[in-house]
């Protein structure tokens, strides 16, 4: 449209990047596809070759060119207030949106002066009965949403910044402490952020969410990867926001484990990774049953953000009666 703003895109991956162009929605797209809900977090803002090795070896994708687009893409983000009259930003309201929207937020506070910021945010979408992605929707709904942005203040900012902050924290305190406060500036934040808490090994059975869901999926008999993914993401998880490649690294963890709760089927070990034929041991089966604490049993080392979950260390555990988390030892 002659005369409109110099506009930038910026969304945590591609998939609306040409839905845009189809619905006439003008301007340039930046995809800023850093998980920020993944850990270890960076320690430094000389960080980009870590998070690319991060992310390469939670997905199997090119480490190299992990590096180059991330590296392209936050200097992307850096030179935008300058280069742009006008950034919109395009996150739904789960944890991988929400955490993405937090960190590029967080890019922004230190600036004295921005362009015009606005954010479009949904949860759900009139005719579709599971909303869970802007990927989801036609150019034609996607344009829909265009006269619902909303201005994005020095309020929705600092917001951003607290949370990208809480996200980084090596316990879930400052996180805990941030969902207690205000957040209708970003109404989709509170939610987001107690899935990542979910994400710590519960009381009673020391599984996350993600990890329950997967041998819930299984009790039943033997599936496939792409059959886990699909019934633990889609029906069991009340707010999917995990790709394919990093939920196949959660069960690549358990398969690796010392005790693992699942096992591949031999026939297909040499098979793609989705194809693969998954079934339960007996570990996963007492594990289901209440009988066993996985964090008794060696589990692999992970992280929950800037959350350690390792053995011999103080752990943190998630309550799900209380919705809070409590510290335990051992």
């Amino acid at each position: 449209m002659k005369g409109a703003p110099r506009t930038l895109h910026i969304r945590c991956g591609d998939d609306i990047r040409d839905k845009l162009v189809d619905a006439g929605v003008e301007g340039d797209y930046l995809s800023l596809a850093d998980p920020a809900w993944l850990g270890p977090p960076p320690a430094s803002n000389a960080w980009i070759a870590g998070r690319a090795a991060l992310i390469a070896e939670r997905t199997g994708l090119p480490r190299q060119k992990i590096r180059a687009d991330l590296g392209d893409a936050y200097w992307r983000l850096a030179r935008a207030p300058a280069d742009y009259q006008r950034i919109v930003l395009w996150f739904e309201h789960d944890l991988y949106d929400q955490a993405a929207l937090a960190r590029v937020l967080a890019g922004f506070a230190l600036r004295k002066k921005l362009p015009r910021l606005e954010l479009i945010a949904i949860d759900r979408f009139r005719g579709i009965k599971r909303f869970v992605g802007l990927g989801q929707l036609s150019p034609g709904q996607l344009a829909s949403l265009w006269p619902r942005r909303k201005p994005v203040g020095r309020r929705q900012i600092a917001l951003g910044a607290k949370a990208w902050a809480a996200l980084r924290a090596a316990t879930p305190e400052p996180l805990e402490a941030l969902c207690k406060s205000d957040l209708r500036a970003l109404p989709f934040l509170k939610a987001a952020l107690q899935r990542q808490l979910q994400e710590l090994p519960w009381t009673g059975d020391g599984l996350s969410l993600t990890e329950r869901n997967a041998l819930a999926a299984l009790a039943r008999g033997a599936r496939s990867v792409a059959e886990v993914y699909a019934d633990a993401q889609t029906k069991r998880d009340p707010q999917p926001f995990m790709g394919d490649l990093f939920f196949w690294s959660v069960l690549r963890d358990l398969l690796e484990a010392s005790r693992p709760p699942i096992a591949v089927s031999a026939a297909t070990r040499r098979a793609a990774w989705h194809k693969r034929i998954l079934r339960l041991t007996p570990v996963g089966k007492a594990l289901l049953a209440g009988r066993l604490d996985w964090q008794t049993t060696g589990p692999l080392e992970r992280w929950v953000g800037g959350i350690a979950v390792a053995r011999g260390v103080s752990a943190w555990r998630w309550n799900p009666r209380t919705a809070r988390s409590a510290q335990r030892q051992g």
